[in-house]
């Protein structure tokens, strides 16, 4: 199985890409994590509705066949990490990939939001893109480490 988020921006500080790249090689090899970045719309005189329909389409060309999709939106299910290790462990078991979508800084295109088959919010606090993907593949590598009986999470 492959987790691949998709993210929407393509620069991140230094210290961001630091963190991604830790988190990321401790997975183990039957859990893949993949980064895909798609371009933000540069907004100069276009409507909302034309920049979101543009990273729309970037996003599904980014998201792989068959792919179970999860947009992260700020009014998507709460988790805690224990719910999201049984999540993880359900994508597990049903062996599709899944492709967590974090929108550009105008969010995601609503109909893009509403057909994805899950919807989950990290915080109710507004945070950077660049923050989002580390709180993201940490709190994934947790609810793997959680299944995993590994002594990183603790209780």
């Amino acid at each position: 199985m492959k987790l691949v988020i998709v993210a929407v921006g393509q620069r991140v500080p230094d210290w961001a890409q630091t963190a991604w790249d830790d988190y990321a090689k401790r997975f183990p090899p039957e859990l893949k994590v993949e980064l895909k970045t798609v371009k933000t719309e540069p907004r100069s005189s276009k409507t909302l509705e034309t920049l979101l329909a543009a990273e729309r389409e970037r996003i599904e060309a980014a998201i792989p066949k068959g792919a179970r999709v999860v947009a992260l939106d700020e009014r998507g299910t709460q988790l805690t990490t224990l719910a999201l290790a049984s999540k993880l462990k359900g994508w597990q078991l049903e062996s599709d990939d899944v492709a967590l979508i974090i929108g550009g800084p105008d969010g995601l295109e609503p109909a893009f939001r509403q057909a994805a088959h899950e919807r989950i919010r990290l915080s109710d606090l507004t945070l950077p893109h660049a923050m989002v993907r580390v709180l993201l593949i940490e709190q994934l590598y947790r609810a793997w480490s959680v299944n995993a009986g590994h002594p990183y999470h603790r209780e």
